[in-house]
C-alpha cells in the first residue's frame, strides 16, 4: 500500500506517521513543513512539489488532502488534477462543506478521477493511533481507499455514510453534537465552582470516568486538562471556532429540524468572546486537550468562518 499526503499539519503529519508505522509507503507534500526531520525519521518521504508527489506514486494513486476547508481545497485540486490520470483517487479528509464536496466529486468524475469526502474524528490522538473515518462517495471511488482507511482507523472506526457529500455531512453533525456535549460539561463545571461545596474537580472527573453514565473520552480529557491547568480561572475564556456548526444549523432550519441545545452551544461561543466564564474556560480546555486548539483568539481560525465554505454555486456550476 502507498498513499500521498497533501497537508502536513497536526492531523496530516500524525496520520502520515501512523500510516508509515502500518507499513504503508507515504509520500507527503506541504507548502510549509515544520517537522521535516521527524517525518523523515518515521519513514515519511517529503517531496518539494505536487508534481514530484504525483511522480513518486504508482498508478492508480491514492492522495489524501488535509488542508483548510474552502478555496484552499479547490486551489490544490486545480494544481493536482492535471498531474493525475483516470483511475486515481483523491480523499478530502478535512472539514469541508458537504455541498462543496458534492461539486468537487462531479468535477473530478469528468476527469475519471475518484473523489471521496472523508470526515476525520479523534483529534491528534486519533490521527496518531486510530481515528474514526466517516466516508462519502461513489462506491467505485471508495473501494480503492477503504483498505487504507481501515488500516488507519480505530477498531470499528470506519463508516461508509453513503453517496458524495455524505461523509462530510455526517462529520458536520458529529461536530454539532460535540459542541453540545462540550457546552453541557462547561455548564456543569460552572455550577460546581459557584456552589457552596469545595469539589475537587480532578478527582470528580476521574470518578466520572469510571462507571458513570457520562463516562467517556471527554471525562478523561477533562481530568488530564485540569492536571495540566489546575487553576481554571487562568485559562482564557475566549473559544475560537471555524463556523462549521453554523452550516449544520442552516441545514436544520432548511429541514425544520429543531436543534435548540446545539444552537445554544454556538451562541455560547459568541458569549465567550465578550466575557469570561468557567463554562467557556472548560470548553476551551477540552478543545485544547483533544484537538490541540490554542487558547484565546486565533485570527487564522476565525478567518475560516468566512472562507471555509465555497458555496452552493459550486454545486450548480458542476451540474
Amino acid at each position: 500500500m502507498e498513499l500521498g499526503m497533501i497537508g502536513l499539519g497536526k492531523i496530516g503529519s500524525n496520520l502520515a506517521i501512523h500510516a508509515a508505522e502500518k507499513k504503508i509507503q507515504v509520500v507527503g507534500y506541504a507548502k510549509e513543513v515544520k517537522n521535516l526531520d521527524e517525518l523523515g525519521r518515521r519513514g515519511v518521504v517529503v517531496v518539494p512539489s505536487l508534481a514530484e508527489l504525483a511522480r513518486s506514486l504508482r498508478s492508480p494513486r491514492v492522495i489524501f488532502l488535509y488542508v483548510p476547508a474552502g478555496r484552499p481545497v479547490d486551489e490544490v485540486l486545480d494544481r493536482l488534477v492535471p498531474l493525475l490520470q483516470a483511475g486515481d483517487g483523491v480523499v478530502d479528509g478535512g472539514n469541508s462543506y458537504f455541498r462543496d464536496s458534492i461539486a468537487r466529486q462531479k468535477r473530478l468524475e469528468k476527469a475519471g478521477i475518484g473523489f471521496v469526502d472523508c470526515g476525520t474524528s479523534g483529534g491528534l490522538e486519533g490521527a496518531r493511533s486510530g481515528a474514526c473515518f466517516m466516508v462519502g462517495g461513489m462506491e467505485e471511488a471508495v473501494a480503492p481507499v477503504a483498505p487504507i482507511l481501515r488500516k488507519l482507523a480505530a477498531v470499528d472506526g470506519f463508516f461508509y455514510a453513503g453517496p458524495p457529500g455524505a461523509g462530510h455531512f455526517v462529520k458536520l453533525v458529529h461536530n454539532a453534537i460535540e459542541f453540545g456535549m462540550l457546552q453541557s460539561i462547561g455548564e456543569g463545571v460552572e455550577l460546581l465552582r459557584h456552589s457552596d461545596y469545595r469539589v475537587d474537580l480532578i478527582d470528580l472527573f476521574h470518578a466520572w470516568s469510571h462507571g458513570s453514565v457520562i463516562r467517556g473520552w471527554l471525562m478523561e480529557l477533562m481530568e488530564l486538562g485540569l492536571r495540566e491547568h489546575p487553576d481554571l480561572s487562568k485559562i482564557p475564556s475566549y473559544v475560537e471556532d471555524t463556523g462549521e456548526v453554523n452550516w449544520i444549523l442552516e441545514e436544520a432550519i432548511e429541514y425544520e429540524v429543531p436543534m435548540p441545545a446545539i444552537a445554544q452551544s454556538v451562541f455560547a461561543l459568541f458569549e465567550s468572546r465578550g466575557g469570561g466564564s468557567d463554562a467557556s474556560r472548560t470548553v476551551a480546555l477540552l478543545r485544547n486537550q483533544f484537538g490541540g486548539h490554542s487558547f484565546g483568539p486565533q485570527p487564522s481560525i476565525a478567518k475560516l468562518r468566512k472562507t471555509g465554505r465555497v458555496g452552493r454555486w459550486k454545486e450548480e456550476e458542476a451540474a
